[in-house]
């Protein structure tokens, strides 16, 4: 059973960047899609972006193109998610979460998911 954890979140003002961190356990990484997922209050879970197991193709929401940024480090069994100019409605939880399978780029692909880490963009 994989688990996840996130770190990095926190405050930071508009236009600021912010990088987060999921370490997972459990399961190796290295042959599974990894990506980032975000809530804000009231709304529903949207997916941020994704990256195949190898690092070689990503997809990101309309939202954070630009912006943000996935990487991974299979040797560390860790994943990031980088972010810059950051405005206030990237207010949300953000969660990692791992695929079922290497190229898991749709929402659905993924079954594994971290706790959350809370970022907040002050205006």
């Amino acid at each position: 059973q994989v688990q996840l954890e996130e770190s990095g979140g926190g405050l930071v003002q508009a236009g600021g960047s912010l990088r987060l961190s999921c370490v997972a356990s459990g399961h190796t990484l290295s042959s599974y899609a990894a990506g980032w997922f975000r809530q804000a209050p009231g709304k529903a879970r949207e997916f941020v972006g994704g990256m195949i197991w190898s690092g070689t193709r990503t997809s990101y929401a309309d939202a954070v193109k630009g912006r943000f940024t996935i990487s991974r480090d299979n040797a560390r069994n860790t994943f990031y998610l980088q972010m810059t100019s950051l405005k206030p409605e990237d207010t949300a939880v953000y969660y990692c979460a791992v695929a079922d399978h290497p190229y898991g780029l749709a929402e659905s692909d993924y079954g594994y998911w971290g706790q959350g880490t809370q970022v907040t963009v002050s205006s």
